[in-house]
């Protein structure tokens, strides 16, 4: 078997294409589908308000009977009873009649106003008006926030906290959403050990579990970790074939040798089968792209930006199309900070930060850990191209906002 049989990224990306996640759907509770992605339209079963209702403490009438009234001449209107919020009124205004209302209260039948009981004059079972009310004054009508039947949440978007109160508000108490899919991660190498464990010489701590994990479960996924594997076969092949039993993708970042991996390629040929070793971009131009029992595999660099980068170009979009979203990562436009240049005949990925729409390009290599986390996102240079000049827009293909 011969690795290393460099493809175009657009042939990566239809492999990719190719791939299907039947996850389906399921419904889950309001109160636990927070970041859950909706998985069908949701409109509103209700209107909201539900009735009219006051908004002010004050005194319900009919505004005709207040029509004339003014400093000159005071209009009296007989108070016959109180409205709460949450009662619902058992009597219907008659003229010349009004009733005391608190705010959020319904308006009883007839009533078409609310007055501030500020701006009246309480006398006995009278008030006293000194100013004419109009139809609507303090006065929240029926579905005038959200009428029956309003588009709330479309399918696809991913529920917030915003999203959550406003279906709590119309009285969903269920959601149908898909279902999370589940990415198995796995580190390769060595020299690479976990948070907490003693740094030795040589050593390094793992950034791309950690990050390949959150940044799954950012997307509306469920990253599992699945630990280390060491530059062996056995050990690559359990934790692999682990992945494969437990989640629906699995993703290893690659260890510090070429052997290496050649090993992990091999190993999922042994699987499986290896569809690219081999893409023709920079960095990452090693990354691997297997299938084992109808699951994709995705062998990425280890270098930090190198590894996030190319699983931003391909597993992001899957992830987005098996969660019902457009399958895009979010771009934006910006102007190059200065002039860069790239070797032409190579496809070039650059992290770049934002700045007030500025593209800084990070330029420390992408082993160096801050490179990715001081990016933003990164920009592509084609092979076509060797330099790029200081001011010329370019387009930003965004880490975060996924």
């Amino acid at each position: 078997m011969a690795f290393l049989k460099v493809v175009p990224l657009e042939r990566a990306l239809e492999i990719v294409n190719s791939f299907t996640l039947p996850l389906g759907t399921e419904e889950v509770k309001l109160s636990e589908a927070l970041g859950r992605i909706v998985a069908e339209d949701i409109y509103s079963p209700i209107d909201i308000p539900p009735f009219d209702r006051a908004t002010v403490d004050g005194y319900a009438v009919r505004a005709e009977d207040t029509f004339m009234a003014s400093e000159a001449n005071p209009i009296k209107l007989k108070v016959v009873g109180e409205i709460h919020a949450g009662e619902e009124p058992k009597l219907e205004l008659k003229k010349g009649e009004t009733v005391y209302i608190s705010t959020g209260a319904m308006l009883p039948k007839n009533a078409d106003a609310v007055i501030q009981f500020e701006d009246v004059e309480r006398v006995g079972d009278e008030i006293i008006i000194y100013k004419p009310a109009y139809p609507g004054l303090g006065v929240m009508k029926k579905g005038v926030d959200i009428s029956k039947g309003r588009l709330l949440v479309r399918k696809g978007e991913r529920l917030g906290f915003k999203q959550t109160a406003l279906l709590s508000a119309v009285g969903v108490e269920r959601v149908r959403v898909f279902r999370k899919p589940k990415v198995a991660i796995i580190s390769t190498g060595n020299e690479i050990v976990l948070p907490g464990s003693e740094l030795k010489p040589g050593q390094i701590y793992d950034i791309n579990g950690r990050a390949l994990s959150d940044a799954v479960n950012e997307l509306g996924g469920e990253g599992i970790f699945l630990g280390i594997a060491r530059d062996d076969r056995e050990s690559l092949k359990e934790l692999i074939e682990e992945g494969v039993r437990v989640a629906d993708i699995v993703v290893i970042s690659g260890g510090a040798s070429g052997g290496m991996r050649d090993l992990t390629a091999s190993v999922i040929e042994e699987l499986g089968e290896v569809k690219v070793h081999g893409i023709a971009i920079q960095p990452g131009k090693p990354t691997i792209i297997g299938e084992i029992n109808g699951k994709p595999v995705f062998g990425l660099p280890g270098y930090p930006t190198s590894c996030l980068t190319n699983f931003t170009l391909l597993v992001v979009p899957l992830l987005l199309r098996a969660l019902g979203r457009e399958g895009k990562v979010r771009k934006v436009k910006a102007r190059l900070k200065h002039k860069i240049f790239s070797v032409k005949g190579r496809r070039q990925f650059l992290p770049v930060k934002l700045e007030g729409g500025v593209a800084v390009p990070i330029l420390k290599g992408s082993g160096a850990v801050t490179s990715f986390i001081d990016a933003d996102g990164f920009i592509e240079i084609p092979e076509t191209v060797e330099s790029v000049d200081e001011g010329e827009e370019v387009e930003v293909t965004l880490f975060e906002g996924w």
